[in-house]
């Protein structure tokens, strides 16, 4: 005989949910990245959008054939000049923008907790901030992979593994006061390895709070804009700051709508069909002061492993 069963006594977990508020988070996107390159690179405010950078023409390093020390009495003194550059390189300010339409019923009835407008707003602003960056890296005028001049340019030493033999390579490239390197992720593992297996572990510094692997007190910082194809990648080393001659970011303040420095948000009107557009624009650019403010090394191996067992 089957057991009657008894009716329930409380309120069930199912129902007394339907009266009960739903704790919610923002939108998760897994592709928003700490974008550590603007917030290293020094950033020079532009005037109507271009920039131009003034160099100094055919110069050449070394002491100065032109200046005399402790000249002998009566002795004729040399004499000099410095002459600059005729046709300047000048940079135009690139926008990285794009249009957020939304319903304005979805906008006026679904609003609480979260403004949806809001929401939109912040994760395309977090894209835009993400495309911004890889330009930096990518962009073929100003793009810091493009702006490397040949001599500046060099491959590791050993079947295209990073090791610090190739980093220090590279600050002898960019030994006036550089600043720091750039690398992804995966590269920055790969350089680990090698220091690993030679038993000179990278130290680490904390700068903003966050901890970076570091290589004679100079960060890696990584980002994951450096592409990587076939397993092989770059690292760059920097000197930035305009007084250094090193590299500089480029914005425009004072923009109409303007909600941080060079990025605008701007209401487009709402149009046919109920649907309001936005106009988010980010204005950036880059520039390497002079050709020793950077260098890299190419054809950089990720996937090689060792057993240490």
């Amino acid at each position: 005989m089957v057991d009657a069963i008894e009716p329930r006594q409380t309120l069930s977990e199912q129902a007394a949910r339907q009266l009960a508020n739903t704790t919610k988070t923002h939108a998760q996107w897994v592709g928003i990245t700490p974008r550590w390159l603007p917030t290293f690179l020094p950033w020079v405010a532009v005037e109507a959008g271009t920039f131009r950078l003034n160099r100094v023409k055919d110069a050449k390093g070394g002491a100065a054939k032109d200046v005399e020390c402790s000249p002998e009495d009566n002795a004729e003194l040399p004499e000099a000049f410095i002459d600059y550059e005729t046709n300047p390189r000048e940079y135009s300010m690139n926008a990285v923008t794009t249009v957020l339409d939304i319903q304005t019923r979805i906008s006026d009835l679904y609003d609480k907790p979260i403004d949806q407008i809001q929401e939109q707003l912040r994760l395309l602003i977090e894209k835009v901030k993400e495309k911004q960056e890889f330009e930096l890296i990518n962009n073929k005028d100003y793009g810091l992979i493009n702006s490397v001049v040949p001599s500046q340019k060099i491959k590791p030493r050993k079947d295209g593994r990073p090791t610090p033999d190739d980093l220090d390579e590279l600050i002898t490239k960019v030994w006036k006061e550089p600043a720091f390197f750039l690398a992804h992720p995966r590269a920055i593992a790969a350089f680990g390895r090698e220091c690993t297996r030679r038993g000179v572990p990278p130290p680490t510094a904390t700068i903003f709070g966050t901890q970076f692997l570091t290589w004679r007190g100079l960060p890696l910082v990584p980002s994951d804009k450096l592409s990587i194809n076939n397993n092989k990648t770059s690292i760059l080393l920097l000197r930035t700051g305009e007084k250094k001659q090193g590299v500089i970011g480029l914005f425009q303040p004072g923009l109409p709508g303007e909600v941080a420095p060079s990025l605008s948000v701007r209401f487009m009107g709402i149009y046919r069909k109920a649907v309001a557009s936005y106009l988010i624009s980010l204005y950036c650019s880059a520039s390497v002061l002079t050709d020793d403010a950077i260098a890299v090394l190419h054809d950089v191996q990720v996937d090689q492993y060792y057993d240490y067992a």
